[in-house]
């Protein structure tokens, strides 16, 4: 959209300017900008030139500009962050690192382990939080969540305050948790100092955005005369924030191509599944992980489906598309297999391709009245859909990069141990495939991983650390493993990490799929570890192999009285696989034995089970 200066206080030199750099920006350089011209509007000029220049390189060092006198800011600040997966955590760890390269004091903590009543004390909180499942909180977010959200939350006026929030623009309630937590802390007095962002799951650049924002505004702050860029770190770029912690320069920005062992279909012959094990190999790269860790995997789209676009449009392959922030570019057709999502309709998408149809059914469809049409509009359709049923388009070839969102990682985890399998990770992933809308779909990971990818093949990869999913620090320590279908992964990666160790804390493993004579993933694995006594239980759920259908939960259940002696023992109990449904029914039967063996109240058993979860003895990895 142009600016028309009679209609604005921009003069008609200024106002070309606007025009000729707004549409060359990315959604994470408008979020950026934000942040900044928060920071600037609050009348610190000079620490913000100061603060866009060092954003450019790292460790930046601009001349110095005049001082600009600041009223004396806190000289302590509170981060916290809620994380499922770790993304969270790490961006809070960038921000304590630049904050107390300031002198600034930092507590930094997960809100469940934080103290709430710490925070009338705070000078500074900052909360990076992401959303899970139906726009949810965290698990290590919720009980901070519901404290705010209580009568018994505490007026926090004069308390300063930004959020950064982190979800997924393909669910409905896009980083809620974050938007509530912004919300909630300025109704109870504190007073915003950074405008919130919300990051797509290419989150990088904007949270970077974003923490160069606080840091600017807090180092502002905290000297009475500031100038330049005296005192301020630069801010790194984007490859140089996406580091994992190990001496791998292997990272989510530079991911590693690594080699395909191997790579099995686990499930037997007869099955109407299919699941890969995936072996690959690291040498070379330096990455290491821990059992609970994922690897994040850059997948291609499938060349069908991407010939099918083309043809659509009438484009031409071979025409050069922007794929990078550099301006790197590739053939349209290499963009749309390796760089652009294609798969999945967003409402951002829906709202941005409403300038490139002369459809008008699209704009209409998009009015809030309709959400519910919209939200049963965009489940289970891709581009493909789109561009079919809202002809005519006038999109051309270089609308594609504004367009298009980033293809994005797809994690998983991780079912080997780094010793019992050294410069190797394993992978566990079922192939997905529905037909929907009159036509087949494909899991845009699983169907690359099991048709197209052999021996010898290279994945692009990045570890992804994941530190709310570990075993005990203590060996001798029980462990109870719930994890039906592909959610036995990790605790593959956990029993294999025991016998390394040579753990004598027992463990127990609950398992359930579809049939135990085609479906029994890693079967001989688990009577192998049974026999060498690094399993101690096993428990199995087949739900079509019996009239009545079982799962894992009604093993558990079954198991009551002594699931309940091994909690009271210092178990620790572990979940992983589908939220939806498994883990909210496996979170029950919990209860329940709780309440039951334990003779306590739901109330109680639920306090229990919370207390639990706050000591880290139990943890969930589900998606």
């Amino acid at each position: 959209m142009q600016l028309q200066v009679t209609n604005s206080p921009f003069t008609a030199e200024q106002a070309e300017l606007i025009n000729k750099l707004l549409p060359t920006l990315t959604e994470a350089q408008l979020n950026w900008l934000g942040g900044y011209l928060a920071f600037y509007r609050a009348g610190n000029v000079s620490a913000a030139a100061s603060e866009l220049a060092a954003s450019t390189v790292l460790e930046a060092h601009a001349p110095a500009a005049e001082a600009v006198v600041a009223p004396q800011g806190p000289r302590e600040a509170t981060i916290l962050f809620g994380s499922q997966t770790g993304n969270s955590q790490r961006l809070a760890g960038r921000l304590a690192d630049k904050l107390k390269g300031q002198g600034i004091e930092v507590t930094l903590s997960a809100m469940n382990k934080y103290k709430t009543n710490n925070l009338k004390k705070a000078g500074y909180l900052f909360v990076l939080v992401s959303t899970h499942g139906e726009g949810d909180p965290p698990d290590n977010a919720l009980t901070f969540y519901e404290l705010l959200n209580s009568k018994r939350a505490p007026k926090l006026d004069g308390l300063k305050f930004s959020v950064l929030a982190l979800g997924d623009t393909s669910y409905e309630f896009f980083c809620k948790t974050g938007i509530d937590f912004d919300t909630r802390l300025a109704e109870l007095g504190a007073e915003r100092i950074v405008d919130r962002v919300d990051c797509d799951v290419d989150f990088e650049e904007s949270a970077a955005g974003w923490i160069a924002a606080v840091n600017a505004v807090v180092n502002n702050a905290a000297t009475s005369v500031s100038a330049s860029l005296h005192g301020v770190e630069g801010v790194a770029s984007t490859s140089a924030l996406a580091s994992v912690a190990s001496d791998s320069t292997y990272s989510r920005a530079n991911p590693f191509m690594a080699e395909v062992l191997d790579n099995l279909n686990l499930n037997g012959q007869g099955s109407d599944r299919e699941t890969r094990h995936l072996e690959l190999s690291l040498e070379g790269s330096g990455l290491t992980y821990a059992p609970g860790d994922a690897v994040g995997v850059y997948p291609q789209n499938d060349p069908s489906l991407v010939d099918e676009l083309i043809s659509f449009l009438k484009w031409n392959p071979e025409e050069a598309v922007v794929t990078g922030k550099a301006g790197e570019t590739s053939s349209l057709r290499e963009a749309l297999l390796h760089h652009f999502e294609i798969t999945v309709l967003t409402k951002p998408l829906l709202e941005k391709a409403v300038a490139f149809t002369g459809n008008d059914k699209l704009a209409e469809l998009l009015k809030p009245e309709h959400k519910e049409d919209l939200k049963a509009y965009m489940n289970g359709r891709d581009l493909l859909d789109l561009l079919r049923d809202y002809t005519p388009w006038t999109l051309a070839v270089s609308d594609v990069a504004t367009l298009l969102r980033k293809l994005p990682p797809r994690l998983y985890s991780i079912a080997s141990s780094l010793n019992s399998h050294p410069e190797e990770v394993h992978l566990t992933i079922r192939k997905v495939e529905y037909k929907a809308h009159g036509r087949d779909r494909k899991g845009v990971c699983s169907v690359y991983t099991s048709e197209r990818l052999v021996t010898g093949d290279k994945l692009p990869i990045f570890i992804q650390q994941n530190p709310n999913f570990k075993l005990p620090d203590n060996s001798d320590t029980p462990v109870i493993m719930v994890g039906p279908g592909t959610g036995v992964a990790p605790f593959r990666a956990f029993l294999e990490e025991r016998e390394e160790l040579g753990a004598t804390g027992k463990t127990w493993l609950f398992y359930g799929d579809r049939h135990f004579v085609t479906d029994f993933l890693y079967q001989t694995d688990w009577q192998r570890m049974l026999n060498d006594g690094v399993l101690t239980k096993l428990d199995v759920a087949f739900s079509r192999d019996t009239d009545e259908k079982v799962y894992v939960q009604q093993r558990m259940l079954e198991n009551g009285a002594e699931l309940y002696e091994w909690l009271q023992k210092g178990a620790h109990v572990y979940v992983c696989g589908d939220e939806k449904h498994m883990a909210h029914d496996v979170q029950a039967a919990l209860l329940t034995i709780i309440g039951q063996y334990g003779g306590q109240s739901p109330e109680a058993a639920a306090a229990y089970l919370s207390e639990l979860q706050a000591e880290g003895r139990y943890q969930r990895d589900v998606y």
